[in-house]
């Protein structure tokens, strides 16, 4: 008989799981490779697994051992496919715009007249919640995936546990506000339940204690002693130099939240990791390796030293860092001397069923909601969980003034630039300056655009892309934005020297007193006798966009993308074949 190992947590066995989510994968065409793997000490595992063909389709998992670590990865894999994450942030292109469904067979479209919400788009709390003051218009809501609002507002309908009602939530809402939290894969209902709610429990508790600077209380080290296998892999990781701080995050009880922090003391750093779960061993053995999930004993020396600075640590950005990837900064209240509270030594340990309503009624004590969306079109039962005023990851107000479906506004205009007339450049560059966005962020990110490595829209960045429109137009304010592509950046040779050499053309352009000629032998010494003759064409508007691919919404040429929605039809077909 095969080997059958069974944890805590998990409704099969792990061998049992890996073996069916990996011949699910297959059978819907999927392809799934592990691409690395770390085991700094023992009992920690990671593991990054990626498709082969398209590296943006990846996830990581961590375990406690080999077999426990990589069921982790394919489950994180089944709830992101499940969940469309792979493509949350990706124009899906024309063809599935237009499709019978974008993102799920039960997605309704709702029509508007521009000013007012329409009727059965969620219900009075939960407007109540997103738009206290009823700012938002229909046309700030659409699905940034598949257009701009052709067709109305695209809405899932989740289930409302409390009474039982099923309510349509914008796509945009979900992916602005709850991105990943939330998402989970299992081998039953109630398991994968269980996973999605300790994580939006371990968010919750985590940002409530960093934000408020709470100190917690350590684990006596004859409750860490049950545990042998986690507490040796907290001694090898001190036996390496670091010291770590072993807390009950569960504020008294309350909580099903451990922490542990890792104090570098090389450069003063410290990392807080947390893990939550019904189970006591279970919630610390994630915390332990969450700590070195992805990273080796070398890459500890990232981390940020302790501060005081109460607003920075509970301002919003931190709180994001956090829950990117740790990077934020805590405060040094997190470590004093006396704990605001007593250490309990709580345990809601049970079969998954139980652990579900236990970790449902705490939510509803609490006066939050939840709602569910089931998927099961892979096989393998995955969900989306919302709890709203709980799992959030971004504040609310973020849908009025940092919505990502303003990128899907210039998306069409980026992606023709070198065929519009001047007055349309015109609109799109006066349009990014009135926008008021991070002139550092990548332009491509911004339009939804997976680039090719390489090639310039992988690096460009919307200031850059502003250089070039005012090139095109031959507008005076190119040398400010050349300028800005300078200060940016000055760590790519070939980057700099065409900038340095366009900046002195434009120079010379705009000052009446000169002219080229004199200086073209000398700038040809410096930069190159090609490098200068295509900067004087670019500055004369002789050339535009140089090496910037613009085929339309066709999206033809760009390979990157064109396998990520190759991915994504293999599940829209999953989705059309398997949906109940």
């Amino acid at each position: 008989m095969s080997e059958q190992t069974f944890i805590k947590g998990k409704d099969s066995a792990l061998e049992t799981s890996i073996e069916t989510m990996q011949s699910k994968l297959k059978s819907f065409g999927f392809e799934v490779e592990e691409a690395s793997w770390l085991n700094p000490v023992a009992n920690c595992y990671s593991v990054h697994i990626k498709d082969p063909t398209c590296g943006l389709m990846f996830t990581n998992g961590k375990g406690a051992t080999d077999k426990a670590c990589l069921a982790s990865a394919l489950g994180e894999y089944f709830e992101r496919l499940s969940c469309n994450y792979f493509f949350a942030d990706f124009y899906l292109g024309k063809e599935i715009s237009e499709s019978e469904f974008v993102h799920y067979p039960n997605e309704k479209w709702f029509e508007h007249d521009g000013e007012h919400m329409p009727a059965g788009l969620m219900d009075e709390s939960l407007w109540d919640y997103f738009d206290p003051n009823r700012e938002l218009t229909p046309d700030q809501i659409f699905d940034w995936n598949s257009g701009v609002g052709e067709r109305g507002i695209c809405a899932a309908p989740y289930h409302r546990v409390r009474d039982g009602k099923d309510i349509y939530i914008p796509i945009n809402v979900i992916a602005n506000i709850f991105v990943s939290n939330g998402m989970s894969a299992g081998n039953t209902q109630n398991e994968a339940r269980v996973q999605g709610l300790s994580e939006v429990f371990e968010r919750y508790v985590k940002n409530k204690i960093i934000a408020e600077g709470i100190c917690l209380p350590e684990v006596p080290a004859e409750v860490v002693a049950r545990f042998p296998k986690i507490e040796a892999a907290c001694k090898a990781l001190e036996g390496h130099g670091f010291h770590l701080r072993i807390a009950d995050a569960s504020l008294g009880g309350r909580y099903p939240v451990m922490s542990v922090t890792l104090i570098n003391p090389t450069d003063g750093s410290v990392f807080a990791s947390f893990g939550a779960h019904p189970s006591f061993e279970v919630a610390l053995e994630r915390t332990v390796t969450e700590l070195l999930q992805g990273r080796s004993l070398d890459q500890l020396d990232v981390f940020q030293p302790a501060c005081f600075d109460e607003a920075e640590i509970a301002s919003p950005h931190n709180i994001e860092l956090h829950f990117i990837d740790s990077s934020g900064v805590i405060s040094y209240d997190f470590f004093k001397d006396q704990a605001d509270y007593q250490f309990a030594d709580w345990d809601f340990d049970s079969d998954t069923a139980t652990e579900y309503d236990t970790l449902v009624n705490l939510i509803h004590d609490m006066g939050f909601d939840i709602y569910i969306s089931d998927y099961r079109h892979l096989d393998v039962y995955a969900c989306r969980i919302l709890v709203p005023g709980m799992s959030d990851i971004y504040p609310v107000d973020e849908l009025l003034w940092n919505n990502n479906n303003d990128g899907a506004l210039f998306r069409e205009a980026f992606l023709t630039l070198s065929e519009l007339s001047n007055d349309e450049l015109a609109q799109v560059f006066e349009g990014l300056e009135e926008g008021g966005y991070n002139d550092a962020l990548a332009a491509a990110e911004f339009i939804g655009l997976a680039p090719d490595a390489g090639t310039l829209w992988a690096d460009m960045r919307l200031g850059e892309l502003k250089a070039l429109i005012a090139l095109a137009m031959q507008d005076e304010r190119a040398l400010d934005w050349v300028s800005w592509c300078l200060h940016l950046d000055q760590s790519k040779p070939d980057y700099v020297r065409k900038y340095r050499c366009i900046q002195a053309l434009l120079e010379i352009k705009w000052d009446e007193s000169k002219e080229y000629a004199p200086y073209l032998k000398s700038l040809g010494l410096m930069y190159g006798d090609d490098l200068v003759k295509l900067c004087l064409d670019m500055v004369e508007a002789k050339v535009v966009f140089h090496g910037l691919h613009c085929p339309g919404l066709n999206l033809e040429g760009f390979n990157t993308h064109q396998k990520l929605l190759a991915g994504y039809k293999k599940l829209q077909a999953a989705k059309t074949t398997n949906w109940s």
